[in-house]
């Protein structure tokens, strides 16, 4: 069992830990164009003449991750992202507008290096267990690594109405259909990882300096003790002169005429 060492001692115990180890990673900016809104609504009423977004958000990210034939360790992986869509519709251009929701998707693939790992982990939290490859073989089985992705909520660059065809049925082309068509800008990181078990040094546990406090003053006595903001205030552009910045409003000061006097 390790020792407890002094957080200034040059030789500390090493300990085993099991962590998740980025084997690749790469970040991203998609522009998405030509995603097509599927309204809950169905088709967009026809007397809706202009459509803005009012709010777009990734709802799910379905990932699938194959090995790439011919390039030990490395894998590809498909993504599939499902953005939830609100919109102002109008009629016309200064009326009042009508709140419409949909649902969007839009896919990409990258492909990764992740390891090789001929071996096989279970846990006794079934949760944490390897997916199944579904291939029913023992000798087909392959320990795949695990993808995470990170995004931050899409810009919508365009909305527009349009036409889309919906797909033939019993050899019946259908007419087309009035619905909204978005271009959305989308930053995105993803990664590669496996469970890894590594050495990390081990202090003794520092009790911490700082006291508990629990602040039974009024609310205002707190709010008493808050600075007034006075920049909140003002434009910003009235800045000292002898700060010599103009804020970019073409700031011109009365240095010469107080010179002069």
């Amino acid at each position: 069992m390790s020792k407890f060492h002094s957080a200034g001692e040059s030789c500390p115990d090493a300990v085993p830990v099991k962590v998740n180890r980025v084997f690749d990673s790469c970040s991203d900016r998609d522009c998405l164009s030509g995603v097509q809104i599927v309204l809950d609504g169905g088709e967009l009423p026809s007397s809706v003449t202009l459509v803005k977004s009012r709010c777009v958000r990734v709802t799910d990210i379905c990932m699938n991750i194959e090995p790439v034939p011919f390039n030990r360790g490395f894998y590809s992986i498909d993504l599939t992202y499902t953005f939830r869509v609100e919109l102002m519709a109008y009629e016309r251009a200064c009326g009042s507008p009508t709140l419409i929701t949909g649902t969007a998707y839009a896919g990409k693939n990258v492909i990764l290096y992740g390891g090789e790992s001929s071996s096989k982990t279970f846990f006794s939290n079934t949760d944490a267990a390897p997916a199944d490859t579904g291939t029913g073989c023992c000798c087909d089985t392959v320990n795949l690594p695990t993808a995470a992705v990170q995004v931050v909520e899409p810009i919508a660059l365009e909305t527009r109405i349009g036409t889309v065809c919906p797909p033939v049925t019993d050899g019946c082309t259908p007419a087309p259909v009035r619905t909204v068509i978005m271009t959305l800008g989308l930053f995105s990181v993803v990664e590669l990882y496996r469970p890894a078990t590594i050495l990390v040094p081990t202090y003794e546990y520092t009790i911490p300096t700082k006291e508990c406090h629990n602040d039974t003053e009024s609310p205002c006595a707190v709010f008493d003790r808050i600075r007034f903001p006075a920049e909140e205030f003002t434009s910003g552009c009235g800045a000292a002169p002898e700060t010599g910045s103009d804020c970019g409003c073409g700031y011109s000061g009365n240095s010469e005429d107080e010179n002069d006097s």
